[in-house]
């Protein structure tokens, strides 16, 4: 980084110290080097050595039922700075945005017995600093946002009527990162704590020795807080580089919900889920030729289900304190296993691949695409197909969603469910938009038995995934040989395509154009099952504590990776980044 202004800028930073130091000394709270030598059983005080944070009381007894602003003191070392809060940028104009930065969060705000009640959506944090860098490295200078020196954040947090009378102590934990002009930290969560006496609701607050600071506590958050305002909540969005802010609160969740429905929508046009989508509209289109009252059922069965599966992963949100994100549930082996076993049985059951005769007792629960419990199924293997797709176009809202009521959660996961489901709702409704559709002959047969084989390999790859993960034996990495069966399904697909093109049809034309595709869809699983079984150009060191620490006792430099095997968009990102030869050198 470089600043054109740095003999300004010393100036005014001694300036600004100097006051900081008078009104620090005014208010009696700790200066930096009194950080040092303080504990945090003494004051509350919690540092990763470049951040401190002090977490401060307008009194030492409050009564019940009373107000009781706090103060979030941020002191950042001479040089260096933390990013802003993520909403706080949103609303700045002009300011460059950088995409690996770890913004200034509060995580959770926790007091003995539940006795503080705190709205986090009330936070007032203090006014940016702005500095100018090349940060992307490509001869741009731009204006970036931060906090450094003293930056105080007002919480304006209230005493339960009923609250217990005795000592009381709050735990706030932010989580921040701190950057100089040549280098940031890790992102670290620092936990602060501050000890206060509640007292019976008629008698009279004691106030602290640092009470002097909260003269610039701004009384108007205590009004909106109590007149009802909404606060700001806002959610960004960032889809493949266009970016833009939706303000949830109030009236804005609507705006939220409909680029919710929007993103759900744009699912089906993921690779996770495009293969399947002709199957399921070819079964409308016959099952349209017989009753436009079925293909309607069997559109809504459908929908139910993409709906139900979004319901479910909302309500294991909403409900399991550890499940917080659409794709996690493929971190566990069983899971991803049961997926692909799932899909394998839809692809036999509803693609035609073969016939096996089974008892009646049991044919009543073949899920073919002209059953109401065959469609059901789909669209709950349809949404399933998805989830590792979320991230581009419903990781905001989803990740919002989260931290809300379950109820709030509930509807968002609902109302992306809705997105993906209207398509085949629209389409079972409107049969004529599907007329065009081979309903029966060679090329209906041909159509179903590759998209088929392509059903099969995202199965294989889901079985896949999951015993690659219940075999691994730390340190050795995770085996990832199952690529090259996942590619055996697709290339024979597209080998099939071709003969039967063939013998299908003798125009030219489309001989030349599918049997092309076919010979194309082959050749790029085997090439994709090489690539993603050789090391590459980086022979990467699988992650284990002991060797992370022996590297940085060594004085070696580190480039440590976050993937998942499951993640299709974290290959994608290794294909174009990671494996490009001037990032490998």
């Amino acid at each position: 980084m470089r600043n054109p202004y740095r003999a300004q800028l010393g100036f005014l930073s001694l300036f600004t110290l100097l006051i900081a130091f008078t009104s620090v000394a005014a208010a009696q709270i700790p200066s930096y080097e009194e950080f040092a030598n303080d504990t945090a059983s003494q004051r509350g005080i919690a540092s990763d050595s470049v951040v401190r944070i002090l977490a401060v009381t307008d009194n030492v007894k409050v009564p019940q039922g009373a107000d009781m602003p706090l103060a979030l003191i941020f002191d950042i070392v001479p040089d260096w700075h933390i990013w802003p809060p993520k909403e706080v940028e949103a609303k700045i104009e002009g300011i460059g945005k950088f995409d690996g930065a770890i913004y200034t969060k509060i995580i959770k705000v926790e007091s003995t017995n539940n006795a503080v009640k705190f709205n986090e959506g009330f936070i007032q944090w203090p006014e940016h600093h702005t500095y100018e860098a090349d940060l992307l490295r490509d001869g741009n200078v731009k204006e970036y946002s931060c906090f450094e020196g003293r930056a105080i954040a007002w919480l304006p947090a209230v005493i339960s009527k009923d609250a217990p009378l005795g000592e009381t102590t709050i735990t706030i934990e932010a989580k921040v990162q701190s950057c100089s002009s040549k280098n940031c930290r890790p992102p670290a969560n620092i936990v602060a704590t501050v000890t206060f006496e509640i007292v019976a609701a008629d008698q009279t607050p004691t106030q602290s020795e640092t009470s002097g600071i909260f003269d610039s506590f701004p009384p108007k958050l205590y009004n909106d807080l109590r007149n009802g305002v909404a606060p700001p909540d806002v959610v960004t969005f960032d889809i493949f580089g266009f970016s833009f802010n939706v303000d949830a609160a109030g009236s804005g969740l609507f705006l939220l919900l409909a680029v919710a429905a929007f993103g759900g929508f744009l699912l089906n046009l993921t690779p996770c889920v495009l293969p399947v989508i002709p199957l399921k509209i070819m079964g409308l289109s016959q099952s349209a030729q017989g009753s436009r009252a079925k293909t309607i059922l069997l559109g809504l069965a459908l929908g139910v289900g993409v709906i139900a599966f979004w319901l479910l992963l909302g309500f294991l949100i909403a409900s399991v304190s550890s499940f917080t994100a659409s794709n996690q549930l493929f971190q566990y082996p069983w899971f991803t296993i049961t997926v692909g076993v799932f899909i394998a049985i839809m692809a036999v059951g509803m693609c035609g691949l073969f016939e096996i005769e089974v008892p009646s007792s049991i044919s009543k629960f073949n899920p073919g695409h002209d059953s109401l419990f065959g469609s059901f199924l789909f669209g709950i293997m349809t949404a399933i197909l998805s989830t590792p797709c979320t991230a581009p176009f419903m990781g905001a809202a989803a990740g919002w969603a989260a931290t809300k009521s379950p109820s709030v959660t509930m509807l968002v996961f609902a109302t992306i469910g809705f997105g993906m489901a209207l398509p085949y709702i629209v389409l079972s409704a409107n049969p004529k938009l599907i007329s065009k559709m081979p309903r029966s002959g060679p090329a209906s047969v041909l159509i179903k038995q590759v998209m088929g084989l392509m059903m099969l390999a995202a199965a294989v790859y889901f079985i896949g995934v999951g015993i690659s993960g219940m075999m691994v034996d730390p340190p050795n990495p995770p085996t990832k040989m199952y690529w090259w069966a996942v590619a055996i399904p697709l290339a024979l697909g597209g080998l099939w395509m071709t003969f039967k093109t063939f013998k299908i049809t003798p125009k030219l034309g489309r001989r030349a154009f599918f049997g092309l595709l076919g010979l194309l869809i082959a050749a790029g699983s085997i090439y994709g099952a090489s690539r993603f079984t050789d090391k590459g150009p980086i022979d990467w060191t699988y992650y284990t504590h002991e060797r992370f620490d022996n590297a940085i006792g060594n004085g070696q430099v580190v480039v440590l990776e976050y993937t998942a095997e499951w993640c299709l968009n974290c290959k994608a990102l290794e294909e174009q980044v990671l494996r490009k030869k001037e990032v490998a050198d």
